[in-house]
Order: structure tokens, then sequence, then C-alpha cells
């Protein structure tokens, strides 16, 4: 049975054909510039957020397609997120690179690119653009495939994240030497979410020395403080801030001090 999954990845192979007829320009001296979002979690004390800026998923539907990205990121930034994301899918998210290009000329934090890459190309236009980090998602990508695009943003001086939502998947990419990895706490094959899922993974991938983004589902300071005594050194969090009506007092809240554990 065909999966939401698997209909993304049947687009995006489209989209890479396309792209390989446009001009893919290098990107400016200014974009250039490294923007390490591990470098922050190195130095990190309170938990490290990733805010997204995300109009509408396969999931929810419209969750805020009106909204400036530009003005939505900057008040991020300004409420003290560490980096930002940003949908760039246009088909099941309606986000463009576009917007993430407004981003790169407002704010000077890291910007992800959220996206469902699986070419290069994509990585050359998402820096074109102004990304300093990309996704690499496990389940849709084969070993090969994973580290050979992983290779690539590294040599392009990219973050990756890694994300991964089963053990299988952890360990899968702990065996290359990408240190930040994302649990997805939403299943992309069926969409339902759950926190146990960085509760479950946690172990293996803190074991490994990894840094560990845990992603979806956080909505309350209980959640946060949740995955913080899991392990996790961040949170990615998107509906979440797109639907709140002072995204800035629930980011406020959400940087919470790492506990011991992290240190272990």
């Amino acid at each position: 049975m065909e999966t939401i999954l698997d209909k993304i990845i049947a687009v995006k192979k489209k989209e890479v054909e396309e792209l390989r007829g446009m001009e893919i320009r290098p990107a400016s001296l200014e974009v250039n510039q490294r923007r390490s979002f591990i470098e922050k979690l190195e130095r990190a004390t309170d938990l490290s957020i990733i805010a997204e800026f995300k109009r509408a998923s396969p999931s929810k539907g419209d969750i805020n397609p009106n909204i400036d990205p530009s003005v939505q990121t900057k008040l991020y930034v300004d409420a003290g997120a560490d980096a930002v994301s940003v949908l760039t899918d246009q088909t099941f998210f309606k986000g463009t690179m576009t917007d993430l290009t407004h981003v790169r000329a407002t704010i000077d934090n890291p910007i992800l690119c959220k996206d469902f890459i699986i070419d290069p190309i994509q990585i050359d236009r998402a820096k074109q653009a102004g990304a300093d980090i990309i996704l690499l998602i496990a389940a849709a990508l084969d070993d090969e495939t994973l580290n050979t695009l992983y290779q690539y943003a590294i040599a392009k001086e990219l973050d990756v994240l890694m994300e991964v939502h089963n053990e299988e998947e952890a360990e899968r990419v702990l065996k290359t030497n990408n240190r930040l990895i994302g649990v997805n706490n939403r299943n992309l094959k069926t969409f339902e979410v759950n926190l146990d899922v960085t509760e479950g993974l946690a172990p293996l991938i803190k074991n490994e020395g990894r840094f560990l983004i845990s992603e979806s589902g956080i909505k309350t300071t209980d959640d946060v403080k949740r995955v913080i005594n899991a392990g996790a050194n961040g949170i990615l969090v998107g509906e979440t801030f797109m639907r709140h009506e002072s995204p800035r007092d629930v980011i406020k809240t959400m940087k919470i001090p790492l506990v011991e554990v992290m240190k272990r």
C-alpha cells in the first residue's frame, strides 16, 4: 500500500528532473558564511530550539498559510530560538525555496532547509538559497544514497540533520560520522505521533555521543522536560509555534536548562 512518504518521494523525483534543467548559481559570499548549528549545540547550557515555519502539512492541512516567513522567523529568533527550519516543499506543505531566501535575508541564525532530499542538486539549491543545515530522512533513502548525500553536504560546509523514527533507522545513521540526529516522533508512513519514540531511541543515540533533536508532537513544557530527561539536546517545533497567538511566549517557556543527564 502506497504511503504518504511514497507519494512525496515520487513528486521529489519529478522535481529533481526539473532542477537538472535549471542553472543553480553559486551562493553569494554573504550566504556562504558558515553558521554551524552543531557548534551552537557544543556550547549550549539550555535546550536548543529549532523553530519551524510551516504553512501546512499532509496530516493537518492548512496551519497558518498566509503568514509572512520573514516576520514569523524573526519573531522566533528574537524570542530565543537557536535556529529556524523552513519547509520548502510546495506540493504537500505549501512552502517554497523563496521562503528560505527571504528568511536568510532577515535573520543571521542557522537555517534548516526542511525538505525531502534525494539528490545532490537539491543540496546545491538549498545552499544557494541560504541554508546552513539540510535534512536527510533515513526512511526515504538507502544506505548508499544516505552516505553519498551526507558526504556531499559536508563538502559544501553544511550541517546535516539525519532523521530517524525507529531502531533500524537509528542503527543505519549511526554507521555514518554524522553528529546530529533527529528523532521524529511522527511516523512518516502513518503520521501517528508519540513521544515514546524519543525516549526509546535516545539511549542508543546518546551512547554513541551524538547530538539528539526531538521532533514533532512537542506542545507543552511538560513535553519539553520529558524529552530533556530522555537525553535530547534540542527540539524542533513547528505547528505549536505556527498556531499560537504568541509564539514568543511559548519559545521562552521552552528554553529550559539542560539537566544533568545531558552531561553523562
